[in-house]
């Protein structure tokens, strides 16, 4: 489990690469290393969240599972008068994702260790994005989308990117149990990759 990109603490020997890619129209440098989620370039999962993900200027967002950042650092430039909070279980990834928020001058983001999201307390969040890590197992990754919908700002949304193949049939169902039926947008199909944008309603 120690080689895994969800392990505490990857025990890999490190490798370290670094490379610059264009994420919604911005240049970003990236700092990667083994042991940590598809270290050689930004996977293509996490593309086509990126692209259609709607984050608001004032918008605090969380990005579970954030590796070394390109999900929460891009969604960090987008939000330009809000905040973003970025965990993973991972320390390698996290000191690459506070690397690589120096490297890319972005400093509206808060980066930290936790399990999911046990280790946010009580705090909410307008944006929850998540490439969740589907070799961890369904378990943990429904739990995510459980913990999501309690930290869900009231009118917030939970955008999530799986595979076809993977998992996104129950992912979607998951979901719907949620947040409900009418409540879970299927936003982009693209080379058997799922967006799913799931809304919290407002207290009737």
């Amino acid at each position: 489990m120690a080689g895994h990109y969800y392990s505490k603490r990857p025990d890999v020997e490190h490798n370290r690469k670094k490379w610059t890619v264009s994420l919604r129209g911005m240049q970003l440098a990236f700092v990667s290393d083994a042991g940590v989620f598809s270290k050689g370039g930004v996977d293509y999962g996490s593309r086509v969240l990126i692209d259609c993900m709607d984050i608001p200027e004032d918008a605090t967002v969380l990005d579970v599972g954030c590796g070394y950042g390109p999900i929460g650092l891009t969604a960090a430039k987008l939000a330009t008068r809000g905040r973003v909070t970025m965990v993973d279980v991972n320390e390698r990834a996290l000191d690459l994702a506070r690397e690589n928020a120096l490297l890319n001058g972005v400093h509206n983001v808060t980066i930290q260790e936790s399990d999911g999201l046990n280790a946010l307390g009580s705090e909410h969040y307008s944006v929850i994005l998540t490439n969740p890590p589907i070799r961890a197992g369904k378990e943990v990754v429904h739990r995510i989308f459980e913990q999501s919908y309690e930290h869900l700002a009231d009118g917030g949304s939970l955008w999530i990117v799986i595979q076809k193949k993977q998992g996104a049939p129950s992912a979607e169902a998951k979901l719907q149990q949620l947040f409900g039926e009418d409540n879970v947008e299927l936003v982009v199909k693209d080379k058997g990759y799922r967006i799913y944008q799931a809304k919290k309603s407002f207290p009737s």
